[in-house]
């Protein structure tokens, strides 16, 4: 047998333990554990890290047994590789090995009103002020805004800071921890890709920015060291992997990158989970955005390889769409079934849904907007709105790819795909309709997984996966072709558009003088440009009470 290598991917609904063939990435095994998901006020999401990590420990251990099944020793493995959900937060003891808090999910809503006082502290209040540096706006989506709620609102949290108990870190930080010994000698790391999602790193130095550590008022001393997406972090210590080397970290969609082999530059993935990520690879230099977009770390695949950039753009509501048709309204019985349900119909009819449920992310960066559904008749089904919000994940991804197109300046003439949503024929025909480009879909699904199994395969002192361009190992694709004329997808994505403006403004929240906050906000140009492209003339805001007209 080759030698097989493992990826932990722990994503924002489950977590899976894949086994993968090191010589011609096949999958060999894998086992999944669903995550329970708690929104303990409105806006508010939620997870338990000790859920996450005895998730981890059961799919390692069904995954192993699976081996044994299939007559393969455990210690084929020779290395593990992590992938996990970005920005979400983890505060922990360092004496007692026990968070301090509940994880606070990338999705969360609490923070607006801390990001609504720390814009307030920038020239102009401008939320682009650190853009600069971390390649982001100051948004409810990132780490350290998440972080600054805990250290305001927990005792617990404050208590653990003052005594030199505290630990910070995103998912990856947390499992890397616990599985190589956590209060016992355990790695307190993180990889660049995940710490670029922080606020906190600089991208350009790829440290922890002591003026960026001031701006949020978070002490250095809680946060975990920076290394390469590639190198020897530490060995399991427990289990039947016990003594395995954790070489590998990458945030999910970085990881899905380098699963979809986009090494060059100018090669562009977009990956369909619960939200919906378009990575394009920008080469050892970070493009700084024009149009709303992300710029982030790719990958750095060992401590002495030059570090890659990307754009991104990041939507927050996809696959967790359909997840909302299944449990809130129970139009469907499974996610699976809305392929059917919208095939049904064959059409939106006119209905639009924009499941802004977070605010809208890319390319407008607007945390007012809700979620809305535009032109609803006496004839609307259920079977329209499935299309409708098939529809939506991909109006999205237009609205992306143009940014990015613009940004860069070389129009993408195919776009490579991944993700559990991929395996719906009926989107991937809808995303090359609406996107007027190839839709490329890889035949194994579990790029994000590989990714990180590559990368911990790679890392001196494993060294049994090669990276080299010819040895990369060949994945059979199906490609989906556009099949209707451009003058119906240009209607289309014009009323979508017109949906997006009703959406936005609709979450106002009031200072203290009485006008609404988002209306005192100084936003970027960027942002300002979007918004007034599908806008039109400034909308008025009304207050319960305010006469009609």
């Amino acid at each position: 047998m080759a030698p097989l290598i493992a990826a932990i991917d722990q994503g924002t609904s489950s977590t899976r333990f894949l086994v993968f063939n090191s010589k011609n990435a096949e999958l060999v095994c894998q086992h999944q554990v669903e995550l329970q998901q708690m929104f303990p006020k409105e806006g508010w999401v939620e997870e338990d890290p000790r859920e996450i990590l005895q998730s981890v420990y059961t799919c390692m251990q069904s995954a192993c047994e699976q081996l044994g099944r299939l007559h393969v020793d455990v210690s084929c493995i020779k290395a593990v590789g992590v992938t996990n959900q970005r920005e979400t937060t983890v505060v922990w003891d360092r004496e007692t090995g026990e968070p301090l808090y509940n994880a606070i999910v990338w999705l969360d809503l609490r923070t607006q009103s801390t990001v609504e006082e720390l814009i307030s502290k920038t020239p102009g209040r401008n939320k682009n002020h650190l853009r600069n540096q971390t390649g982001l706006p100051i948004s409810t989506y990132f780490s350290a805004v998440k972080l600054r709620w805990l250290l305001d609102n927990v005792g617990e949290v404050q208590d653990a800071v003052r005594s030199g108990r505290a630990m910070f870190g995103t998912v990856d930080s947390w499992i890397i921890w616990c599985l190589t010994g956590g209060r016992d000698g355990g790695t307190h790391c993180t990889d660049v890709t995940n710490a670029s999602r922080t606020l906190l790193f600089n991208i350009h130095s790829r440290r922890w920015d002591p003026e960026l550590c001031r701006f949020f008022d978070v002490p250095m001393t809680i946060l975990p060291e920076v290394k390469s997406s590639s190198e020897i972090y530490g060995w399991i210590s427990s289990g039947p992997l016990a003594g395995v080397p954790v070489s590998g970290c990458l945030g999910d969609q970085s990881a899905a990158l380098v699963g979809q082999m986009c090494f060059q530059e100018g090669q562009a993935k977009n990956t369909y989970g619960t939200g919906c990520f378009l990575l394009k690879n920008t080469g050892t230099q970070p493009v700084m955005s024009n149009h709303g977009l992300l710029t982030t770390l790719a990958y750095q695949l060992g401590p002495d390889s030059p570090p890659c950039y990307a754009l991104e753009g990041s939507v927050a509501v996809a696959g967790a769409v359909v997840r909302w048709l299944k449990d809130n309204l129970g139009i469907i019985q499974s996610s699976a079934e809305i392929e059917e349900l919208a095939a049904a119909a064959g059409s939106s009819y006119g209905c639009y849904f924009v499941p802004a449920f977070s605010g809208l992310y890319a390319p407008y960066w607007e945390p007012s907007a809700r979620g809305t559904i535009c032109g609803l008749t006496h004839f609307t089904n259920k079977s329209h709105l499935a299309f409708a919000a098939l529809e939506a994940v991909c109006f999205q991804t237009k609205e992306i790819l143009e940014a990015m197109n613009l940004d860069s300046g070389v129009p993408l003439t195919k776009l490579q795909v991944d993700g559990g949503m991929t395996s719906n024929k009926l989107l991937m025909q809808l995303q090359a309709d609406i996107l007027g480009v190839s839709v490329v879909r890889a035949s194994m699904a579990e790029t994000t997984a590989l990714g990180a199994a590559m990368a911990a395969g790679a890392a001196d002192g494993v060294g049994v996966w090669s990276l080299s361009a010819g040895d990369l190992p060949h994945v059979q694709t199906e490609t989906y072709e556009p099949q209707i004329n451009r003058e119906e997808c240009a209607f289309r994505f014009a009323r979508w558009k017109k949906a997006v403006q009703k959406s936005v403004n609709w979450e106002v929240s009031e200072s203290s003088d009485g006008t609404p906050a988002f209306e005192q906000s100084t936003f970027a140009a960027v942002q300002d440009k979007v918004i007034r492209s599908i806008r039109g003339p400034k909308l008025v805001h009304k207050r319960a009470g305010d006469p009609i007209g």
